[in-house]
């Protein structure tokens, strides 16, 4: 899936910037707290959406390159064919719970537009940011998995060793 792979790439650019920005905004917040009476009520919480989105939507990028944490150590003990139906089955079972976390999410997100919840803050952002970040991330990272897992062992074993290096 070419589209994907390039979706998830522009995604991943895209994060490294909102963390570059987040960076910024929580060290501009230190510096304006130490030399500044003035009181800061926005810069935690945009950090925080931005943290979000990063987390979320980078999730899928994580995936394709098999970069999320996982048990190794079995691994080395198993044959070659058990290793890929392994593979394949926490594959299944990842995007089940993924594609329930997406469902819940995409719930979440018509709950806080309809609704017009905003954050508790003085800035009172709309919740609807994060959980459609939450909502599309999860999403394209149960995409993703599907993708993997469905994916010809040929092509799969040839992605896995590319993804390794």
């Amino acid at each position: 899936m070419i589209l994907l792979d390039r979706l998830n790439r522009a995604i991943v650019a895209l994060s490294a910037v909102a963390l570059l920005v987040s960076s910024c905004v929580l060290t501009y917040s230190v510096v304006l707290r130490y030399f500044s009476p003035q009181p800061t009520d926005w810069q935690d919480e945009f950090s925080v959406f931005l943290l979000i989105g990063v987390t979320f939507m980078s999730a899928a990028w994580v995936h394709s390159q098999r970069g999320h944490i996982g048990i190794e150590a079995i691994r080395g003990l198993l044959s070659p064919r058990v290793e890929r139906v392994r593979q394949i089955v926490v594959d299944i079972l990842s995007a089940l719970f993924c594609g329930f976390f997406s469902w819940k999410s995409w719930t979440l997100f018509h709950e806080a537009w309809s609704e017009g919840y905003v954050t508790a803050s003085s800035w009172s952002p709309p919740l609807w940011i994060p959980y459609v970040a939450m909502a599309l991330g999860m999403s394209l990272l149960t995409l993703q998995i599907l993708v993997q897992a469905f994916r010809p062992a040929a092509d799969r074993s040839t992605a896995d060793r590319s993804a390794a290096h």
